[in-house]
């Protein structure tokens, strides 16, 4: 491609698809066609409303080698699968004179697997086969939806859950779907040819452009077996999730639940001797747990360590006894096995990464009310896996409407595992950051304000002026609130405080499925939606119904949260700056994400209110402003009543 023709190209795609071209987007375009030609790797911060689709892919179209796309969030796979990506290939095909073809992948268990459906799930309780079907009446829920399933797979081209409409329960489609660790695999299961997820597979080989998430790119990175096709470019959306789904997908976990399925499932199918073995083990591990105590470990317990490796040497004999025995008078002995393998496969190695320890990792206990007591292993960083296995051998974009934290692109860099920009070596992969900023005046459409009058935040205990003055806000705001709370705690006993001051609806997360809520918040004015992290990211209504975005607090990470002040600690014996790195940059994530809730669309007007005074007094809150969109900024709590006050006004007058 010739850097001439881009412009024609970004053009007709941009036609096709309704749109209308942005200086950011066509800058975004070049940056990219220019990282992808040599290959180098590219961080672009994209506003909302640049088109940063259409921004990376044309020229990865246009470069004609494979290009895999990799998402955080399943609005947007289905924006680029089913708009941007028809539209765009048909509207550069006279120019490409080829038709690039593109595919989806996902892991394994979205998919609709036939083998169970058929044969039904493996039980440990049953000598054979569940058969759902049969167990489920008719009339119930799971009876219905069950039904539903076995009339789409007849139908459904893909198998793919998400084109299920409408969806059905977890329960249901656990019932028909298998994780990769439990599938036979093709060459061995009878339905190995009609494959729906083999299929998907092969689509991907063939595609020009695959479309897949943050969680599969994950697993391909760290498994080291090879999940998605070779690719000599990556394109990574919603980039600023990505650390923390690497985290996830490299976390391991222990339940006594857990260890007790894996002993149910192997028993029938091994010698007593290795059965019982295990179930000492698991006997020992539950009884450690029901008096374990939630935080971290930073030296392994004697006790724990001596019960790790013994459920590390059970598991070990169990697996290799799955491996040499066989029950013919079990029906369907390879499914039943083949759970049983991947729950105790699971177990080993869980527990020998627990019990072998690493300076790498963080160990600790949690406990929740309803499922019990858990052990869990995660990562101390994952900077330099992610320097290993993503910028290796390909170019690599990565794009966000939040990349830039504090003024530059250098924090999200080292938590990718980069080095600052512009350093210079031999084994230090060189990239580039652009802010291709947004088509939207955020000075001339929204406030900043942050409550600087207001007593500091406590650990604890009611925050009555920040009641009063959350109060004052929505009122003067004729309702048309978001509220983000840093916690669930936080969201409830504001939402009962406005719900007793206020005559207007008070929506909590939690009351309604999030989907519902965010309807009924868009539909009606006069309503306010209250939540926790989730809403600082999903919620997207444009218009006059989110005038006002209300933050209660700078959301740092709890200071009891194993995992980051793991992180912290480590900085600082580095001799870093370990607030800052860790806790800092993700609060400055969180709130760049919230403050973006408010302007969606270039009409819109509001206020983003900070209830937190540290962000005007404390030497860090001029990181945390940087972070957020360049709004006009003021502590004046007169001034920001009455510009809502009038805001409301003008959008009252609008709706009659």
């Amino acid at each position: 491609m010739t850097k001439s023709s881009l412009p024609d190209l970004l053009h007709a795609a941009v036609t096709a698809v309704g749109g209308t071209e942005r200086p950011g987007q066509v800058a975004m375009a070049e940056a990219v066609a220019e990282a992808v030609d040599d290959q180098s790797h590219l961080l672009v911060q994209a506003g909302t409303g640049t088109g940063k689709s259409l921004g990376y892919l044309v020229p990865a179209l246009a470069h004609g080698e494979r290009v895999v796309v990799a998402t955080a969030t399943l609005a947007l796979q289905r924006q680029l699968v089913e708009r941007d990506l028809p539209r765009t290939v048909d509207a550069l095909h006279p120019q490409l004179r080829r038709r690039p073809e593109f595919a989806m992948l996902k892991g394994r268990s979205n998919y609709l697997c036939l083998h169970r459906l058929h044969e039904g799930v493996p039980q440990e309780e049953e000598d054979g086969l569940f058969d759902p079907f049969e167990q489920a009446t008719p009339t119930s829920k799971l009876g219905k939806d069950l039904l539903r399933l076995r009339d789409w797979a007849d139908e459904t081209e893909t198998g793919d859950r998400d084109a299920l409409t409408p969806g059905v329960s977890d329960r249901a489609w656990g019932q028909v779907s298998v994780a990769s660790r439990e599938c036979l695999g093709a060459s061995k299961c009878a339905y190995g040819a009609e494959c729906f997820a083999e299929a998907a597979r092969e689509r991907a080989k063939l595609a020009d452009v695959v479309v897949t998430n943050h969680a599969l790119l994950a697993i391909d990175a760290i498994e080291g077996a090879p999940v998605l096709p070779q690719h000599e470019v990556l394109i990574i959306d919603e980039a600023h999730e990505l650390v923390s789904r690497v985290t996830g997908a490299a976390t391991g976990e222990l339940t006594p639940g857990q260890v007790n399925r894996a002993v149910r499932r192997a028993a029938k199918l091994v010698n007593e001797k290795a059965a019982d073995q295990l179930q000492t083990a698991a006997e020992s591990f539950e009884r450690l747990m029901e008096l374990a105590l939630p935080g971290r470990l930073e030296e392994l317990p004697e006790d724990l360590g001596y019960c790790l490796m013994a459920l590390r040497d059970a598991a070990r004999t169990v697996i290799s006894a799955l491996g040499t025995t066989r029950d013919k008078s079990v029906q369907d002995e390879d499914a039943v096995r083949k759970q049983a393998l991947a729950s105790v496969e699971n177990v080993h190695a869980v527990a020998e990464r627990i019990a072998n320890g690493s300076e790498y990792d963080v160990v600790w206990y949690e406990r929740h009310d309803r499922f019990g007591a858990s052990l869990r292993v995660a990562p101390l960083s994952v900077s330099g896996l992610l320097r290993e296995k993503l910028f290796a051998d390909r170019s690599v974009v990565l794009t966000s409407a939040t990349l830039k934290l504090g003024g530059d692109f250098n924090g999200v860099g080292a938590s990718l595992g980069l080095a600052p920009e512009g350093t210079q070596g031999d084994d230090i992969p060189v990239w580039k950051g652009l802010d291709v900023g947004s088509p939207f005046d955020y000075a001339k459409q929204g406030i900043l304000y942050v409550a600087k009058h207001l007593a500091q935040p406590g650990r604890e205990g009611s925050r009555t002026d920040m009641l009063d003055e959350l109060a004052e806000l929505i009122e003067a705001a004729g309702g048309r609130t978001l509220g983000l709370f840093s916690s669930m705690r936080g969201a409830q006993a504001a939402a009962e405080a406005m719900r007793g001051r206020l005559d207007m609806p008070v929506l909590l997360q939690g009351e309604e499925t999030l989907g519902e809520l965010i309807r009924t918040f868009a539909s009606d004015a006069r309503t306010c939606l209250f939540g926790t992290l989730s809403l600082w990211q999903g919620v997207d209504v444009p218009g006059p119904n989110c005038q006002l975005v209300v933050m209660d607090r700078v959301p740092f990470p709890r200071p009891d949260d194993p995992l980051m002040s793991a992180r912290q600690k480590a900085v600082e014996q580095a001799g870093g700056n370990g607030f800052m790195a860790v806790a800092a940059t993700h609060a400055a994530l969180l709130m760049a994400q919230g403050a973006g809730r408010l302007v969606r669309a270039t009409g819109d007007r509001g206020v983003v209110a900070v209830l937190d005074p540290r962000v005007e007094r404390a030497r860090y809150g001029a990181f945390l402003r940087k972070s957020m969109p360049d709004f006009w900024y003021t502590t004046d709590r007169n001034q920001v009543r009455r510009s809502l006050a009038a805001i409301d006004a003008a959008a009252k007058a609008a709706e009659s």
